[in-house]
């Protein structure tokens, strides 16, 4: 029975994003599937780029720390509504890792190379208006250039295709 649901949803995850007509996956599934990760990602990203700068970590270690938090987050969302939908534990851990690891490393590449390249953005405190405009620049940045590697990943099966078998209707 089991293999049997996971074979439909996977069926059914293979063609749930396809809205323009039998072509590909429309880039406004690519777009909710994006903004769905940066939610967790920039949850945890802010924390840690705030916790690293009100602690006074060195910028490496706000990083690993804003990083760390990212996927702690990114995942724990998506297995929040994978939980909800019935599976178990371990399943759930399956289903977040699949739907999320690609698109998370590659916001938090972005994101995070934005923060360090922008002069002075790491070395600015919380009250610094700079600390804040390259942090929501940095998680624009990374949502807009990561749309594209979502919607190829959908079309392929594969991303937040999976984790949409899941969702309740």
């Amino acid at each position: 029975m089991n293999h049997e649901r996971h074979q439909h949803h996977a069926e059914h995850a293979h063609h749930a994003h396809h809205g323009n007509g039998g072509g590909g996956v429309t880039w406004a599934a690519a777009a909710q599937a994006t903004l769905h990760c940066l939610t967790g990602c920039a949850i945890g990203e802010i924390l840690g780029m705030v916790l690293g700068t009100a602690l006074g970590l060195h910028n490496g270690g706000t990083v690993v720390l804003s990083v760390l938090l990212a996927f702690v987050f990114g995942y724990a969302l998506t297995m929040r509504g994978v939980l909800k939908a019935g599976l178990d534990v371990r399943t759930a851990v399956k289903v977040a890792l699949a739907a999320d690891t690609v698109s998370i490393i590659v916001m938090e590449i972005i994101d995070n190379s934005v923060m360090v390249t922008v002069p002075g953005a790491m070395d600015a405190g919380l009250g610094d208006i700079l600390f804040w405009f390259a942090l929501a620049g940095s998680l624009v940045l990374a949502f807009v250039l990561t749309v594209p590697v979502n919607k190829w990943m959908i079309g392929k099966g594969r991303g937040h295709a999976v984790v949409h078998a899941y969702h309740q209707h």
